[in-house]
């Protein structure tokens, strides 16, 4: 067994970036990062994007190679972690290694959600053998069903669609993005994947998938039927949790983590999809993100606390998504909110303020053309973070800058 140390179970973007975040707070010691993919660990939000687009696109690594050696971080790839024994301080891996650590962040991840039906192939898109599996049936004019209107699911509609593929995209909900994205925000998506020939079929679930001779019939529960060559599932995702369960940890959607990130077991965290915590901007609130910018966050926090640091992690949630020609930003947590107030700007773009029941700024939301909305989404994420509580009146007047707003009174 080696010679205890920092261990990191998981290679995502979390994980890799924690490895990395243990050697810039100082730590000396042993780091071991363990990854079940036989790749250098790399970025997941392409994989839906340019990994489907271009016939070229290969992961996008997180760091190279030498990186690693040079920061002495031992990377373990291609081996999945399949027991942890909290009591004893070890890891041990599916080729019978076993690691010691000192202190132990789980960073792994979540699962895609497979569709409840069995004889017909479907495609997930969790990896980049996903990627690259998908990728290589999206020939121009095979026609696709994506289950499920979500950012996964829409990403996807829009890549195969860029590859020249009719797609059909079937959304359970009464429209699509209904999780996270405010409706007025989310329907310029939805008029953009129109506009771009996209079936768009909402408010119906899939009853049946049937293979047939020339390719699969999609039977939705309105009892109308689609012709495609190739199913893709995007409806969401499972936290890995199996490893922390078998240990004994709490698991409450996800990991359960304390502030610090912290699991019920001693000298063990965990971060990013994979965990829920307590935030303390929406009442500590217990939630789970499954967000690249989340996940960097969370590692570097994780690493932090493991070498003993107190602060709480307290970042405002943030996600994009690209889709068509169009960029999606979401900032804090819109359906905490109870009101709202929208700004229309001179160049055609709309965004969206969600405000509590004493007027604080929750979240916000804008989609527009390249960085359009990039700005105002960030200083809306400045004004949730002091807790401001702002003009209604000034957040829907676009000859406000938002700027300003940051003066605003603040809640207690």
């Amino acid at each position: 067994m080696t010679a205890p140390g920092m261990v990191v179970v998981g290679a995502g973007e979390c994980g890799a970036r924690a490895a990395f975040a243990l050697r810039e707070n100082g730590w000396t010691g042993p780091v071991t990062l363990v990854g079940a993919e036989p790749l250098l660990p790399y970025e997941r939000p392409p994989l839906s994007k340019a990994g489907l687009v271009s016939d070229s696109a290969g992961p996008v690594t997180i760091r190279d190679a030498d990186a690693y050696r040079d920061a002495d971080i031992e990377l373990v790839s291609g081996v999945e972690a399949a027991g942890l024994d909290t009591g004893a301080h070890h890891v041990e891996l599916a080729d019978g290694r076993r690691l010691g650590y000192e202190r132990l962040l789980l960073a792994t991840g979540a699962r895609a959600r497979p569709l409840p039906f069995d004889g017909a192939p479907v495609h997930l898109l969790r990896t980049h053998a996903d990627a690259v599996a998908l990728r290589r049936r999206l020939v121009p004019g095979t026609r696709v069903g994506v289950i499920g209107g979500g950012f996964i699911g829409l990403e996807l509609a829009a890549s195969a669609a860029a590859r020249g593929c009719p797609v059909t995209v079937v959304e359970l909900g009464p429209r699509p993005l209904g999780r996270a994205v405010p409706a007025r925000i989310a329907a310029v998506l939805a008029a953009r994947h129109v506009a771009a020939g996209i079936d768009l079929r909402c408010g119906t679930g899939v009853g049946r998938l049937a293979p047939t001779g020339t390719g699969i019939t999609v039977g939705l529960a309105d009892g109308d039927a689609v012709e495609v060559d190739v199913v893709v599932a995007g409806v969401g995702s499972v936290p890995e949790t199996a490893l922390a369960e078998r240990a004994g940890l709490a698991v409450e959607n996800g990991i359960r983590v304390d502030a610090r990130l912290a699991t019920s077991a001693p000298d063990v965290f965990a971060a990013g999809d994979c965990c829920s915590f307590p935030h303390p901007l929406y009442d500590d609130r217990r939630i789970r993100l499954e967000s690249w910018r989340a996940a960097q966050e969370q590692g570097a926090a994780a690493a932090r606390s493991m070498l003993g640091g107190p602060e709480p992690y307290a970042a405002v949630p943030w996600f994009w998504s690209d889709q068509h020609d169009l960029s999606l930003q979401v900032t804090g947590l819109t359906d905490a909110a109870v009101g709202e107030a929208v700004r229309l700007r001179p160049d055609g773009v709309e965004l969206w303020f969600g405000l509590g029941a004493e007027g604080r700024l929750l979240a916000a939301a804008g989609v527009g053309p390249g960085n359009a909305v990039a700005k105002d989404v960030r200083l809306a994420e400045m004004l949730i973070a002091r807790r401001a509580v702002p003009d209604p009146a000034a957040l829907a007047d676009p000859a406000v800058p938002l700027k300003s707003l940051l003066r605003s009174p603040v809640s207690a």
